[in-house]
C-alpha cells in the first residue's frame, strides 16, 4: 500500500453573484450533456463548464456561453486537478433551477456542492493523481435562529419566489 497521500484545500475564485457546482462524473460525453440541459432548463442561464479527463489524453474539457465564465471554470479545473471532477459556473439563475437535472444525468456520479460561497475543494494527493474528498462551503454556524431569523428567511424565499 502506498503512504504517501497528501491532503490539501484548494480555495476556488469565481465571480461575485454567481454559482458554482462542483461534481464528479464518469465520461467526457458530461460537457455537451450539461451543455444541454442548461440551455433548455433556465432561459438566458449564462455559463462556463470544465470537465477533468481522468484517462488519456487526461484534457481539461470545456463549454459554455460565457467566455469569461469558461475560463473561470478551467482555472478551478486546473488548481483542484482531479480526475473526472467537473466545474459548472452559473449566472443568471440559481443552482436551484438545475441541480436536480444534473444530478439525473446518466453520467453525474456526485454532487459535492452547489454554492455561492467562499469555497474550498479537499483534494487527496497520490502518486497516479488528485481527488477531490470533500469540500469546505462558506463559514462555520455563529450561533441559531431566532424568531426575526426566521422572519427574514421565510421572507427572503418568498422574495425570491420559491415560497407562496
Amino acid at each position: 500500500m502506498n503512504k504517501e497521500l497528501q491532503v490539501g484545500a484548494v480555495s476556488l475564485q469565481w465571480e461575485e453573484g454567481c454559482n458554482i457546482i462542483v461534481g464528479q462524473s464518469h465520461f467526457i460525453k458530461t460537457v455537451e450533456d450539461i451543455a444541454e440541459i442548461l440551455n433548455g432548463a433556465v432561459p438566458g442561464i449564462e455559463y462556463g463548464l470544465a470537465f477533468c479527463e481522468a484517462s488519456e489524453p487526461c484534457l481539461i474539457r470545456s463549454q459554455g456561453n460565457d467566455r469569461k465564465l469558461i475560463d473561470e471554470a478551467v482555472e478551478c479545473a486546473r488548481a483542484v486537478g482531479a480526475g473526472h471532477s467537473f466545474f459548472l459556473i452559473i449566472r443568471k439563475a440559481f443552482p436551484i433551477n438545475v441541480l436536480n437535472q444534473i444530478k439525473s444525468c446518466q453520467e453525474v456520479a456526485n454532487i459535492f456542492c452547489a454554492t455561492s460561497n467562499p469555497l474550498q475543494i479537499l483534494v487527496a494527493e497520490s502518486e497516479q493523481g488528485r481527488g477531490i474528498v470533500g469540500v469546505i462551503d462558506g463559514f462555520s454556524p455563529k450561533g441559531v435562529e431566532g424568531e426575526a431569523d426566521k422572519k427574514e428567511r421565510r421572507e427572503m424565499l418568498r422574495r425570491f419566489g420559491y415560497k407562496f
